[in-house]
């Protein structure tokens, strides 16, 4: 996969490139010290700045982040740039062949095991994790989840009746649907993340079965855009079903009057937009004060005022996204790991290259 080759080439040269010795910096990450806030309060006043590299929407999350980050600590001035797991990869290691790595925080979805597999990150910790349930922590601290992601199908409610939608996978083997369910793809957390949740959820026998009758259902593959244009095009009416789309984005839309609405399936797939720190960071004390921040209840509420799915257990989503959380919904969830996801999506690649191509 792409980011994996990505990630591979830049490692030694995120090593060489580091603004502070390795073993300096887990010093400072690892502190469980009493003074440990004043101590990175401190640092990040002498160090002055921090950047942070999102997957997550700038003016819905990233600028009222960044405006009460310095708000709060106004020594420390914060940058952040959005992309996609793919972007962030590549803009890491074009910094790291120039021999300066910019970015002291990366947070995306699909690409934390990636980048601790490779040795391109750092474990550190943060006191805020104690408020974060243990499924959505990574036990070596290389990564904390900053937010969740849960998954379902989008359906356009002119086309296909709230009554008669999919309510399960096997649901969707049904004929009716031929030639109408789409799905995105050339993105880990699009086809391959679909085909590894049935993998996890079935084995591999039943799951191999069902893929070769989903086969024959003439799944469409829609391969431009974001994964929001793709429920716009649901909207529009263009795909009537899509499958392994983020289940708040339909009740954004619904609750604006657009004809979509979403269906959880048994499981619901979840994935973790994680937190890192790069080898290489030049300001290891502002690094984790915005780690900090991002998981404090102020950050996280910020994040649920955007409408992203907060993973402190103290803050609520807001209650007209609720619903699609599998808990409220009375329905189990199949929460896909970082390691998982780095251990399948290559092979749940290699099943859609041969079914669905």
């Amino acid at each position: 996969m792409r980011l994996r080759t990505a990630a591979a080439a830049c490692v030694t040269l995120l090593c060489a490139s580091a603004g502070m010795s390795i073993a300096g910096a887990q010093e400072i990450f690892l502190s469980r010290a009493p003074n440990r806030e004043e101590t990175i309060i401190d640092g990040a006043r002498k160090e002055g700045q921090v950047a942070l590299y999102s997957g997550a929407i700038v003016n819905q999350a990233l600028r009222p982040l960044a405006d009460a980050f310095m708000k709060a600590y106004p020594f420390v001035k914060m940058t952040f740039w959005r992309g996609d797991s793919e972007e962030i990869i590549a803009k890491l290691s074009a910094e790291a062949r120039a021999g300066k790595v910019v970015v002291d925080v990366v947070e995306s979805t699909g690409m934390a095991e990636v980048a601790v597999s490779a040795g391109l990150t750092l474990p550190y910790y943060s006191p805020m994790v104690e408020a974060i349930p243990e499924r959505y922590r990574d036990p070596r601290g290389h990564w904390t989840t900053m937010r969740v992601n849960y998954f379902s199908i989008a359906y356009n409610t002119r086309l296909v009746a709230p009554a008669d939608a999919p309510k399960t996978y096997d649901d969707l083997l049904d004929p009716r649907w031929r030639g109408k369910l789409a799905w995105r793809i050339g993105t880990a957390s699009g086809t391959p993340f679909f085909i590894t949740t049935i993998r996890l959820a079935r084995g591999e026998e039943k799951a191999a079965a069902f893929f070769r009758r989903l086969a024959t259902q003439k799944v469409i593959n829609f391969g431009s855009g974001s994964a929001r244009t793709l429920v716009d095009r649901v909207i529009a009416g263009e795909f009537p079903i899509a499958l392994n789309i983020f289940a708040h984005h339909p009740l954004i839309s619904r609750a604006k009057g657009a004809p979509v609405d979403s269906q959880l399936m048994d499981p619901v797939p979840s994935t973790a937009a994680s937190m890192m720190i790069p080898k290489g960071v030049r300001h290891p004390h502002a690094a984790l004060l915005l780690v900090d921040f991002i998981l404090s209840r102020q950050g996280q509420q910020i994040l649920a005022d955007a409408d992203y799915f907060p993973v402190r257990s103290d803050v609520a989503p807001k209650e007209a996204l609720a619903t699609v959380i599998p808990a409220r919904a009375g329905m189990p969830e199949l929460f896909v790991t970082p390691e998982e996801l780095d251990h399948y999506t290559e092979s749940s690649q290699k099943i859609f290259q041969e079914l669905f191509q």
